[in-house]
């Protein structure tokens, strides 16, 4: 190997580390309080079966009326091995969420489990 192509590839290596750096901060949930737990009584109004996350908007009563949250989970890949499909949820749904709470009191939370209609169970319901 010449000398270029040594100090190249060298290079290279060098900066691999860098290139990963960005897709582990990409997954980051420092945002989230995940030493808490709150358990949201809600009705689905949208579930978003999408790479990389999925997503359910919720509306939750409140004693001033109603709250729409937003509950980001992991891929579809993960969800699929917990037991979900892109059919668990449909506008409508009465649910019990279990969430952990944006830290900033945003109305916005990572999902933890489920607790389906019908009394089924899905995910960390405690």
């Amino acid at each position: 190997m010449t000398r270029l192509g040594v100090l190249i590839a060298g290079a290279a290596l060098g900066l691999m580390p860098l290139a990963g750096g960005t897709a582990l901060a990409h997954h980051s949930y420092s945002m989230f309080d995940m030493k808490k737990t709150v358990v949201l009584d809600a009705t689905v109004e949208q579930f978003r079966w999408s790479n990389p996350h999925a997503f359910i908007r919720v509306r939750v009563p409140t004693d001033q009326g109603t709250e729409l949250w937003s509950i980001e989970m992991t891929s579809p890949n993960n969800l699929i091995q917990e037991g979900w499909t892109r059919r668990t949820l449909k506008t409508g749904d009465r649910v019990q969420l279990y969430v952990h709470p944006l830290r900033n009191g945003a109305l916005g939370a990572s999902y933890a489990g489920v607790k389906l209609a019908d009394g089924s169970t899905l995910g960390e319901v405690d």
